[in-house]
């Protein structure tokens, strides 16, 4: 099989591979302390890996995969229970971490590999295939116990190659984020995407407005980030000329993990000039769609297929959706070399996730556009409001309350109704808590821009909106807010 990193593994160079803070490596010195990794954990079926926003991290997981083994990413905030219970599925050989890490009580049974930096090593000969494990990343487990989607090397490599593809990503690029790296956004996307290009990475070990400016005025082209940071970044701009002339300057500005709202995607476009773009993917299919850099970076839409990717809407009833009206809901399922091969240990779960014909069923629902392009109205389980006789999206609801000028944040949700089958709810932070909107305000608001039945019917406010690591919103714990 090809090396999933020709740049360490083709005569690797003195330039900059990767860069956290004060802390650096260049290509060749990646490819040594890399092979160093490589050589403990070689022959082992799985190695976990304790996945601070540290170099220590990227060496642990790119030397894990040189070596042909799969990589175990632990979240250093999940609780004992979660990590006992990834542990206990994924069983890892060992666990990697940066020396002086210190590790929870749950991982004491694990063989610990300190990893060096520094340390110089022989790049192992690739001899793993395009099938075998690269990654087992844990799902969030919103509905259950977290399942372990075990990610093959080819679907890391079709990933990255259909990216470059849509986002004209060369080596010539230089990225900056301040992503976590225990998910695929900020590791496989925000690491392993540089690598394989050839690129370089900046990673600013915890996010700030004032870390984005700093990177992309010194040479950075290119910024990943999800919606709670692209957020931040548009209430830093009036008042962050420095800011404003960094994004403008950046070749590429990229959202993902969630909805951007449409408020601050235009926000941002007004003091810079340059538009945000969206893409779409899940732990388990890695990345879908996306706006092409050549394309038209519309708020509110996540693109077009990638290439490889064969993308479909289908009814409840699994009836293909053929309209493109933009109106017409029906669930994503996806199929192509991208796709994740099989929930640990769960082939029941493993085989509900597919239909007969191969296509992995997301969950997500959209619309498309008449140019092909996919917007996502929400998730089946806790964003699909059927209210009248429609099927509703609440992604759509949300972007239109947040246009209010009284509301800050806002998610929308359905509960039962006698009447309707299920009402329309409004959870919503006011601009102002002392003057929050009320009920008609926000119900006429809404019922302009969109119709009157997609009108909330109840509107709670709250201090905050319950969110996990990611920045997407846990509707699941509205219904006890």
């Amino acid at each position: 099989m090809s090396s999933l990193f020709p740049s360490l593994t083709d005569d690797p160079a003195a330039r900059e591979a990767l860069r956290f803070g004060d802390r650096s490596l260049t290509y060749r010195e990646l490819a040594a302390a890399a092979g160093a990794v490589g050589a403990r954990v070689r022959g082992r079926d799985r190695v976990a890996v304790w996945a601070t926003p540290t170099l220590h991290t990227a060496v642990a997981v790119v030397g894990t995969l040189l070596a042909g083994v799969a990589a175990v990413p632990l979240n250093p905030k999940s609780g004992e229970k979660e990590l006992g219970h990834i542990v206990a599925d994924s069983a890892p050989a060992a666990v990697l971490a940066a020396p002086g890490a210190d590790l929870p009580g749950v991982l004491a049974g694990l063989e610990r590999i300190d990893v060096d930096v520094r340390a110089v090593g022989p790049v192992p000969a690739a001899d793993a295939e395009d099938g075998d494990p690269a990654l087992i990343v844990y799902t969030s487990g919103t509905t259950g116990p977290p399942k372990g989607a075990v990610l093959p090397r080819r679907a890391v490599a079709a990933t990255l190659d259909a990216l470059a593809d849509a986002w004209r990503w060369t080596a010539r690029d230089v990225l900056v984020h301040g992503l976590p790296l225990f998910h695929v956004h900020g590791l496989v996307l925000g690491i392993l995407g540089p690598l394989r290009r050839g690129g370089s990475v900046r990673h600013l070990g915890r996010f700030t407005t004032e870390g984005v400016a700093r990177e992309l005025n010194d040479g950075a082209t290119m910024l990943f980030g999800v919606p709670t940071m692209y957020h931040r970044i548009a209430e830093a701009l009036p008042g962050d000329p420095e800011l404003a002339e960094a994004l403008a300057g950046a070749r590429l500005l990229v959202s993902g993990s969630a909805a951007l709202p449409v408020h601050d995607h235009e926000r941002i476009a007004a003091a810079t000039g340059r538009r945000v773009i969206e893409r779409y993917g899940m732990t388990e299919t890695l990345m879908n769609t996306s706006v092409r850099v050549d394309g038209e970076a519309r708020a509110g839409t996540v693109g077009v297929p990638l290439p490889g990717v064969e993308l479909r809407l289908v009814e409840e009833d699994g009836t293909p959706v053929t309209a493109r009206d933009g109106e017409t809901v029906g669930e994503i399922q996806v199929r192509g070399p991208n796709l994740f091969t099989e929930y640990l240990n769960r082939p029941d779960a493993t085989a509900a996730a597919f239909t007969a014909d191969g296509f992995f069923r997301t969950g997500d629902m959209a619309v498309r556009d008449p140019d092909g392009s996919v917007r996502i109205v929400g998730r089946k389980a806790t964003d699909l409001i059927k209210s009248g006789g429609y099927k509703i999206g609440a992604g759509e609801i949300e972007n239109a309350l947040l246009e209010h000028p009284a509301v800050r944040e806002a998610a929308v949700t359905g509960e039962p109704d006698a009447d309707l089958g299920e009402r329309i709810v409004a959870w919503i932070v006011p601009a102002d808590p002392h003057a929050p909107p009320g009920l008609e305000e926000l119900a006429d608001h809404v019922a302009r821009r969109l119709a009157p039945h997609k009108r909330p019917r109840v509107v709670r406010i709250l201090d905050v909106l319950p969110r996990n690591d990611m920045g997407k919103i846990m509707k699941r714990a509205l219904g006890t807010a």
